[in-house]
Formats: structure tokens, sequence, C-alpha cells
């Protein structure tokens, strides 16, 4: 059965925003002015959707599963050079 929670990679279009006019065109979530790297750096830092969506008023489990699929879209793409390698 599908999670009706999933963000279908196209949906994420509709949640991220990126307008030169907000936040010096950095990619937010719609709607507000909360950067999508915030909402990543504090996932990667170990903290849960609910505390985001609890610290940030706005911010809904949506967006950061948004916000996750942005970033995976961007990682499909492009690479970094990890030092070693």
């Amino acid at each position: 059965m599908a999670d009706r929670h999933v963000i279908p990679p196209a949906d994420w279009k509709q949640r991220i925003s990126v307008d030169p006019r907000v936040c010096h065109g950095q990619a937010c979530i719609a709607g507000t002015r909360i950067l999508v790297t915030v909402v990543l750096d504090n996932l990667a830092a170990g903290r849960t959707t609910e505390q985001l969506v609890e610290d940030y008023p706005g911010l809904t489990p949506d967006d950061v599963r948004a916000a996750i699929a942005y970033a995976a879209e961007l990682a499909h793409d492009r690479t970094m050079p990890l030092s070693g390698s």
C-alpha cells in the first residue's frame, strides 16, 4: 500500500521556491523564508521532522520531505569531490 505522505518526484517543485527577491534567491520552503539548507542541516544534525515543525512555524512534514526530495534531485545531477578520493 502506498504511503500517503510520500512526496512524488514532481510535487516538491510546488513546495520549494527560488526567488531572487526572497533570501537572496536561495531555495526556500514556498511561502516562507525557511531555507532548504536550514531544513537539511537540521536533519543532518539529528533533529527530527517533528522537532523542525515545532521549531519553525509554517513548516509542515510535507515541506521537510520536499526539501529532502529537492536535495535528492540535485544529487542526481551534481557530485562533490571528497577528499582522499
